[in-house]
């Protein structure tokens, strides 16, 4: 019988970016996928209107791999063996074509966090963002996503278990009255002040016998507290993507399949922001506990950000423990170890006031209570560089931001491995 060599295969240019076994012939006898119908179609603005329509994958066949005109080709064979020159010459046409992607990472807005993770979000990457009911997490992930969005050449995609679409668009309405990062509490407009314009003005509208209805943007466009933030709102309003979620149809595979639809749509460049984490249904998976459950969850997001090359954020829970803890940790995420494992980046969020030292309380504790208002952002996880990093941000709650021009914490902080006296 006669033996052939690895070196008896037919020749190929060395400079082929053609993988070693074809899509069509793989290495494994293939497995017919089973596609699941998202339960749940998002609402997107008119420039991508039309993602939920079209390519849509058929029931009987498996869908074809995400990317669009800007993804890199290494996608187009997703889970094939390529060799290492391959991968170079494909790395090198993306950057001949002038598709830097893979190498920019994309700035959050809130400038000493994102020179601590090398620049900000980047394709592929899981980010966790972790800390206590109120805390403001929310707050913080819209408004990254809202900083994103504002690039003209990036979208970003938020869903929501916790909050309606017109919620989130309120609470936007709110922070661009401040205008961060230049941040003018002047001219802020508060939750409660935006609804008592719009009723007003409705209840001025009927009484003047109108004989067309007013409608709510002529409302904010003729107020003088609203005009502007809805003009700054209206720069990045079709790149901004809401869903209200479902924590029983909005399915991680569900997920999976509306952001597949956005990167064809958007060329890849586009952001996924969860809402939170522990809240995503699975199906047809089962668990038989939370800690199961989460596993899941955060495994298909994480493997969701590499097979579709998007940066994902997802909001994540304290468990009990964590909320009676004088300082939260990221071992106190509600869920499994799971969260450790397979995210690039971790941020804890604190509230200040709660996890200074006593010694600096006792020495000003005028100065102490001034720090409730201040968030501090620790990186508890960075597999790109330098973890335990403390950084703080001014919250101004009313106007649901951040001043995003935080800086390093200059103040000695507890640590539950120390005993304080």
């Amino acid at each position: 019988m006669e033996t052939r060599r690895f070196d008896d295969e037919p020749p190929r240019d060395e400079h082929s970016t053609q993988p070693l076994f074809q899509p069509n012939e793989p290495v494994t006898p293939p497995v017919q996928p089973r596609l699941a119908v998202p339960p749940v179609e998002p609402r997107a603005p008119s420039s991508v209107a039309n993602v939920e329509n079209s390519q849509r994958p058929s029931r009987g066949r498996p869908s074809s791999p995400a990317g669009g005109s800007n993804s890199a080709p290494s996608r187009n064979a997703a889970h094939m063996p390529r060799t290492l020159a391959q991968v170079l010459n494909e790395a090198n046409d993306m950057v001949v074509r002038g598709d830097l992607s893979e190498f920019m990472p994309l700035p959050t807005g809130f400038d000493p966090l994102d020179g601590m993770i090398g620049g900000g979000l980047r394709k592929t990457e899981l980010v966790l963002l972790g800390g206590a009911q109120g805390i403001g997490k929310t707050i913080c992930a819209l408004q990254m996503a809202r900083n994103i969005a504002m690039r003209t050449d990036q979208y970003a995609f938020y869903l929501s278990y916790e909050h309606t679409e017109t919620h989130l668009m309120n609470r936007l309405l709110c922070l661009e009255s401040i205008n961060p990062p230049e941040v003018d509490l002047n001219n802020g407009v508060r939750l409660k002040d935006l609804h008592d314009v719009i009723i007003a003005e409705k209840a001025k509208s009927t009484l003047r016998g109108r004989g067309e209805a007013v409608s709510l943007q002529t409302i904010l466009r003729e107020n003088a507290k609203t005009s502007m933030p809805l003009a700054r709102m209206n720069r990045y309003s079709d790149r901004l993507i809401l869903v209200k979620a479902s924590p029983v149809v909005t399915t991680l595979r569900a997920i999976r399949e509306m952001t597949q639809r956005l990167v064809q749509a958007t060329g890849g460049n586009v952001t996924v922001f969860i809402d939170y984490l522990q809240k995503i249904a699975i199906h047809p998976e089962r668990a038989s506990d939370e800690g199961e459950k989460v596993t899941i969850i955060v495994e298909g997001l994480k493997d969701m950000a590499l097979a579709l090359g998007v940066p994902v954020m997802a909001i994540v829970a304290a468990d009990r423990e964590g909320l009676k803890s004088n300082r939260l940790h990221l071992y106190h995420l509600r869920g499994s170890s799971a969260l450790d494992y397979e995210c690039d980046i971790a941020i804890i969020m604190n509230n200040k006031y709660h996890v200074l030292s006593k010694d600096e309380v006792s020495f000003n504790p005028y100065q102490a209570r001034q720090f409730r208002e201040w968030v501090v952002f620790t990186i508890e996880k960075n597999r790109a560089g330098r973890a335990m990093q403390d950084m703080e941000f001014h919250l101004h709650a009313p106007y649901f931001a951040f001043d995003p021009r935080g800086e390093r914490v200059r103040q000695q902080l507890i640590d539950d491995k120390l005993v304080m006296d």
